[in-house]
């Protein structure tokens, strides 16, 4: 499940784009930031910022964590206990989570102070946790609907939110 030079070039398009964006949210805020300074701080025309996002809630709202989470869930052994599968993958996402610090702090406080922002960031979530709840029944060999496995599609992406949090701290979760 590699990506290919394309798509590389274009996730870390959307990741510029982003971190301008939101280095600018920081200095004069959310509803001050106009897309044409997004894309002049970014270095790209505002066509450009319309190829990568809609709108610039969707500059806040992209999330590179949870598809990279998916990728690493899926490329684990599949003889590998579920248990194991989540802590590695929980331990690669933390040294990611302290490196892009600044980000998830950035669009946290976004996400509380942006009324819009926080309800489409639910929605997200929700969309999420149907995927992994997918990737976790054919993993199981089980439903999609089984009890068990959206209970642990729920607990996961609450170890995933946690970790996001200790990284933010600078504290990794005991073992």
């Amino acid at each position: 499940m590699k990506s290919g030079l394309r798509e590389r070039k274009k996730q870390k398009t959307r990741e510029s784009i982003q971190r301008a964006a939101l280095r600018l949210f920081v200095k004069q805020g959310y509803e001050e930031t106009t897309i044409e300074q997004i894309a002049a701080a970014a270095e790209i025309s505002p066509s450009t910022f319309f190829n990568y996002f809609p709108t610039k809630e969707d500059v806040v709202l992209f999330d590179a964590y949870d598809p990279m989470a998916i990728r690493m869930f899926l490329e684990r052994p599949k003889d590998e206990p579920l248990n194991v599968v989540v802590r590695r993958v929980l331990e690669e996402l933390a040294e990611v989570f302290q490196r892009d610090e600044d980000v998830i702090l950035a669009r946290g406080r976004l996400f509380l102070e942006v009324p819009e922002l926080r309800s489409r960031m639910w929605e997200e979530t929700e969309r999420t946790l149907v995927i992994f709840n997918q990737i976790l029944a054919e993993r199981t060999g089980r439903r999609p609907d089984d009890f068990e496995v959206r209970v642990t599609a729920h607990d996961r992406r609450d170890d995933g939110s946690r970790a996001r949090v200790d990284a933010e701290q600078g504290s990794p979760r005991p073992r």
